[in-house]
C-alpha cells in the first residue's frame, strides 16, 4: 500500500472538491426545514460510493432521515469490515460568530471551515475515498460495508429499528467507526471509550398566563426564579452531582490507570489559553484529563423563558425552560439516569410551581478493550502511517448508537478518529484540518490490511 500517498497527491483537488459539495449541503436534522437537503446529501452519498466502487448502494427510507447502505463483497469467507458515519450536522447557530459562512466551505490556515467540515462529513468521506484507493488499485483485502446514516445528531432514533430489521444485510465482523479525535496531529490517539448520555428538556410553569411584574411581583412564584434555584441545587460546593443515586453504579478506576491516563500530553495553561479562560472548573479530586473522560457530569445546554427581545418588558412570565445533557460514564444506564433526574428535578419544584421533564435522547458509556484485535489493527495503522505508537484515550463525546451495535448486531466497534479538539464541533467556525483528512484516507487502508492479516491468523 506504498501507493496510497501518490494515489491522493493525484487526486487531492477532486477529493476536496468532493467533500466541499457535501458540505454545501445544509443536512441539518434537528430541523425539518431541512428535510429535502438531508435527503439530498443521502442520494449524493450514495453515487459517491457507486463511482468509488460498490457493487451495491441504497438509500432506505425510515420514519426519520434516510440511511445509505452500500457494500462489496469479494468473498463470504473473508472477514467483513462495515464502516458507519453520518451526513447529518449540527444547527449553525449563532450564525454572527462564524467568520465564514457555515455552508460555503473556505480554506484558511490549512484548514477547511464549515459545519459538518470534522463532524462528521469530513470523517466519513475519509472513508468513502480510502475505499476508492483500494478498490482502483486492487488493494481491498477483504469485504466491505458501508452504513451512513443522517440522524445522529438527533439521536439516531431510526436506526436501531433499521439494525433490528436487517440484521443479515448488516453483518460484520467488525465495524469502522471515524467521529471522534485524537490528542495532536504529531501524537495520535485511538479512541478507546466514550461517555453515555441523558439529555432531558425541563418546563417550569407558574401562573397560567404572563403577568404585571410590578403588580403581582413578590406574590406570585416566578417560573425563572425557580428554574434557576432549581438547577443551582443540582450540584454542590465540590461540583458532585446531588441527584440521589446518581453515582452508584459509576465504574471506579484503579489508581495506576488513572495515572497512564493524566500520563497523555496534555498543557493546562495551553487549554485555558485556547478557551480564553483564567481556571479550569470541575469536580473536586479530579483532573482536567479526567473530569472528561471518566466521570460523569451534568450541564445546561440552554435555558429560556420570559421576554428576551429589544429594550424592556416589566413580565412575570408563565414558563421557564431548559435543556440539561448529562454525560455518563461505564455501568451507568440512561434510562435509569433519566429517571432519577426527573424524580428529583420534580421534587426540587418549590409550591406554586408544576415541573414537566420531557426526555429526550440517550445512549450508553462504551469502552474497547486494548487487547482486542480490533484496536490492535487499528493501532498497527496508526503506527504505519504516523511512524509513532498511538495512546488509547478515553473520549467526553457520546455516538449513542455504537453500543446498540454490540447489542444488536453482535459486533465489536473500532474508533479511529482523526479529528481534534480544536476543530470546534457543535460551534462557530467548525473546521477540519487538510493533514488530518489526508492522513485518514491513508492511515485506513491500513486497517484494512492489518485486520485481514490478524483474523486469518486467529482462524
Amino acid at each position: 500500500m506504498q501507493g496510497v500517498k501518490d494515489y491522493i497527491e493525484t487526486h487531492k483537488e477532486r477529493f476536496l472538491e468532493e467533500l466541499f459539495d457535501l458540505l454545501r449541503i445544509p443536512s441539518i436534522s434537528a430541523d425539518s426545514a431541512y428535510a429535502k437537503d438531508v435527503a439530498k446529501t443521502a442520494q449524493v452519498i450514495k453515487s459517491k460510493l457507486q463511482e468509488a466502487g460498490a457493487d451495491r448502494a441504497e438509500v432506505f427510507s425510515t420514519k426519520g432521515h434516510p440511511i445509505v447502505f452500500a457494500e462489496k463483497i469479494l468473498n463470504p469467507s473473508l472477514p467483513t469490515v462495515m464502516v458507519y458515519g453520518h451526513y447529518d450536522v449540527q444547527p449553525p447557530d449563532p450564525l454572527d460568530l462564524w467568520t465564514s459562512p457555515p455552508f460555503e466551505p473556505e480554506v484558511r490556515d490549512s484548514k477547511i471551515f464549515a459545519r459538518g467540515a470534522c463532524d462528521d462529513k469530513g470523517q466519513m468521506y475519509m472513508h468513502v475515498k480510502a475505499f476508492e484507493y483500494m478498490v482502483a488499485n486492487e488493494e481491498l483485502p477483504c469485504n466491505v460495508k458501508f452504513m451512513i446514516e443522517g440522524e445522529e445528531e438527533v439521536g439516531s432514533s431510526s436506526l436501531g429499528t433499521f439494525c433490528e430489521e436487517h440484521k443479515s444485510m448488516l453483518s460484520c465482523d467488525v465495524i469502522l467507526v471515524s467521529d471522534t479525535s485524537m490528542i495532536a496531529n504529531d501524537v495520535p490517539s485511538i479512541t478507546t471509550g466514550l461517555r453515555g448520555l441523558s439529555y432531558v428538556e425541563v418546563e417550569v410553569t407558574g401562573p397560567n398566563r404572563d403577568l404585571h411584574s410590578g403588580t403581582y411581583g413578590g406574590a406570585v412564584a416566578n417560573p425563572v426564579n425557580a428554574l434557576c434555584e432549581m438547577i443551582s441545587q443540582l450540584k454542590d460546593d465540590k461540583n458532585q452531582i446531588t441527584i440521589p443515586g446518581f453515582y452508584d453504579k459509576v465504574q471506579v478506576i484503579s489508581s495506576d490507570e488513572r495515572k497512564a491516563m493524566n500520563e497523555a500530553p496534555f498543557d493546562l495553561d495551553t487549554y485555558k489559553s485556547a478557551l480564553a479562560i483564567e481556571e479550569v472548573n470541575g469536580e473536586t479530586g479530579y483532573t482536567t484529563l479526567e473530569r472528561t473522560s471518566i466521570r460523569p457530569t451534568l450541564d445546561v445546554n440552554g435555558i429560556w423563558g420570559g421576554y428576551t427581545g429589544e429594550g424592556a418588558k416589566t413580565v412575570l412570565p408563565s414558563k421557564a425552560y431548559a435543556k440539561i445533557s448529562m454525560r455518563l460514564v461505564p455501568n451507568q444506564n440512561h434510562d435509569e439516569i433519566t429517571k432519577l433526574f426527573s424524580d428529583y428535578f420534580v421534587r426540587l419544584a418549590p409550591d406554586g410551581i408544576k415541573v414537566k421533564v420531557t426526555p429526550h435522547h440517550g445512549g450508553q458509556p462504551y469502552v474497547t478493550e486494548v487487547s482486542s484485535i480490533e484496536y490492535q489493527a487499528a493501532a498497527k495503522a496508526y503506527k504505519k502511517s504516523f511512524g509513532v505508537d498511538a495512546i488509547p484515550q478515553r473520549s467526553g463525546g457520546s455516538i449513542p448508537i455504537i453500543p446498540l451495535f454490540e447489542e444488536v448486531l453482535d459486533s465489536k466497534t473500532v474508533l479511529m478518529g482523526f479529528g481534534l479538539d480544536s476543530d470546534n464541533i457543535h460551534s462557530p467556525d467548525e473546521n477540519y484540518g487538510l493533514f488530518n483528512y489526508f492522513k485518514g484516507i491513508e492511515t485506513i487502508p491500513y486497517f484494512y490490511k492489518y485486520y485481514t492479516e490478524m483474523k486469518s491468523d486467529e482462524n
